[in-house]
């Protein structure tokens, strides 16, 4: 990158935008916001900026001690601009959102709108756009609900830039239109200016230079009404650059000329490097590069000097915040150690305080402790022996429940199996009577056939009779108790005949006891086993009746 490319570089012409946006914003708080004593000091800014970032320090801790908030607000957004503008980011939106939060308390929303303004532009030079849009909508949504035209076009003005630097062109066009039609309604000439200035910008990216020279045009003749110096300068290196860029270089040198020799009236070294810059691109275009080279020279000097001069102001700043804050820190210091003594005083004499009701209170209280464990001791002997004597009552009546509940186990137990062995004795009974009339049935010379072989139906059917097996489970149950509750969790598809059959097998009876219970024979008997297996889901192999034992 040679010389001249470096100088046209975003880098300074962004140094250039920000004392320019700087001086503004001096400006305007100087007019409407601080007080009378401080609009001279704040004029020290731009020769002594670490005398300005002292004074301005020592004003915001005097509003703070006096609880002048919005006072001591305005302080802090004037540190912040001046921490921007020598690029010291971090400290510079520390003190901006410091502010913004003191104005947001005190409902000041037009001193707030001016902070977000100046936040904006701070994340705006650190490329975050975005940021940079929210914060001038919020500043634009608050001017407008107060109606402050000004506000509106100036920051209607910025998001014109912020499109501009986005090379959304129709969209700049329209906020910059916007802003122009504020600054219109309350002859704003200077805003007006700016804004003609702005479009003849983007006319220039577009490279309609015809455009740019008109609107570049109309801004130099109100800066020149106004009598904006700077503004005229920097207007007239813009018209040189459109010459320049239609190839008419000696018109381009011409407005450069005079743009350096107000730079110089002036004493503005920022507008003269830019213009020796200028003068130095329209002589290498014209050839006369030994011209070009000796303006090239000056333009190196002057940023140069800028950039030395800067230096010390950044590094008096630096050590000015340095300073402050070491002091700051040394009296924080000292403060907390006051309290610390303060507070180690007071415990001292609350300690003391203490430990004297503390004895005397543990005194009182072993001679009450010594009355109360000798009451208590009485009490727990007393309790001790009632209870103990509760409990030998309970044990008893335990061992006489347990005794009880034996005795009707065995009741139970004798009564299923007395009822049982009736069971048998009767079906035994009826199956020889049953075998003696099918005998006389056999015999033909006998006639009462008909009614012998009802008898012999009355007989088979009470062999099946539900209601001595309705008694033998109700017993059953209580003898084995949730017996058929575990049985049914393994299966529930069990007839009523199936339950007997578990219930016989439960009690051990033999097959022979069991088939006269059933009223079926041993070979029924048989099949009737072999499907509640399967039922039952039980391998081969697996004993039925150790599985019934088991439930």
């Amino acid at each position: 990158m040679n010389f001249i490319q470096y100088y046209s570089s975003r880098r300074f012409i962004k140094g250039f935008f920000v004392i320019c946006l700087l001086v503004n914003n001096l400006s305007n708080l100087c007019s409407q916001t601080f007080k009378e004593e401080d609009k001279e000091n704040l004029g020290l800014y731009f020769h002594n900026p670490d005398t300005t970032f002292r004074l301005l320090k020592e004003k915001y801790n005097k509003a703070n001690e006096q609880k002048d908030f919005v006072q001591a607000g305005l302080y802090l957004q004037q540190m912040g601009q001046i921490c921007y503008h020598f690029g010291h980011y971090p400290q510079a939106l520390d003190f901006h959102l410091q502010a913004s939060t003191i104005f947001k308390a005190n409902q000041k929303k037009e001193l707030l709108a001016g902070n977000l303004n100046d936040l904006g532009v701070l994340y705006y030079y650190n490329h975050q756009r975005n940021l940079a849009r929210q914060y001038y909508d919020e500043a634009l949504g608050i001017y407008k609900n107060t109606k402050n035209e000004l506000g509106m076009a100036n920051t209607l003005g910025k998001i014109g830039q912020l499109y501009e630097k986005q090379q959304k062109y129709d969209s700049a066009f329209v906020y910059q239109r916007r802003a122009m039609m504020h600054y219109q309604k309350i002859n704003n000439r200077q805003g007006m200016s700016k804004i003609y200035e702005n479009i003849g910008s983007i006319y220039e990216d577009l490279a309609k230079y015809d455009s740019a020279y008109f609107y570049y045009q109309r801004s130099f003749t109100l800066n020149k009404e106004t009598n904006n110096q700077i503004a005229q300068i920097e207007v007239l290196n813009n018209l040189g650059d459109v010459f320049r860029k239609t190839d008419k270089v000696k018109e381009s040198l011409q407005y450069s000329k005079k743009a350096l020799a107000m730079a110089l009236d002036t004493k503005e070294n920022y507008q003269l490097s830019g213009a020796y810059r200028d003068i130095a691109k329209a002589y290498n275009l014209l050839g006369r590069n030994d011209s070009a080279y000796h303006y090239l020279e000056l333009s190196r000097k002057t940023a140069l000097d800028i950039y030395d001069e800067n230096s010390n102001k950044q590094l008096a700043l630096l050590q000015v915040m340095y300073d402050i804050s070491k002091k700051n820190n040394e009296i924080q210091q000292l403060n907390n150690a006051k309290k610390q003594n303060q507070i180690i005083g007071f415990a001292i004499g609350i300690v003391t305080i203490l430990l004297a009701a503390l004895a005397t209170v543990i005194i009182s209280r072993q001679r009450l402790k010594i009355k109360s464990e000798r009451f208590l001791n009485e009490e727990r002997n007393h309790v001790y022996e009632t209870q103990k004597e509760l409990m030998e009552v309970a044990l008893r009546n335990k061992v006489l429940e347990e005794e009880n509940l034996k005795n009707l186990l065995e009741v139970k137990t004798k009564e299923l199996s007395s009822h049982t062995l009736h069971v048998i004795q009767k079906n035994q009974l009826l199956e020889k009577l049953y075998n003696k009339l099918e005998e006389m049935i056999k015999d033909e010379r006998r006639d009462p056939k008909r009614q012998l072989r009802q008898i012999m139906q009355e007989i088979n059917q009470s062999f099946n009779h539900d209601q001595y097996w309705d008694e033998f489970r109700g017993i059953f149950e209580q003898v084995h108790q949730s017996f058929f509750d575990k049985l049914k969790a393994t299966t529930d598809n069990l007839t009523a005949n199936d339950l007997r059959l578990v219930a016989l097998l439960k009690m051990n009876l033999n097959s022979a006891d069991i088939s006269s219970l059933l009223g079926i024979s041993q070979d029924s008997l048989r099949v009737v086993r072999y499907r509640l297996r399967k039922k039952l889901n039980l391998a081969q192999g697996d004993s039925l009746s150790a599985f019934i034992q088991a439930l």
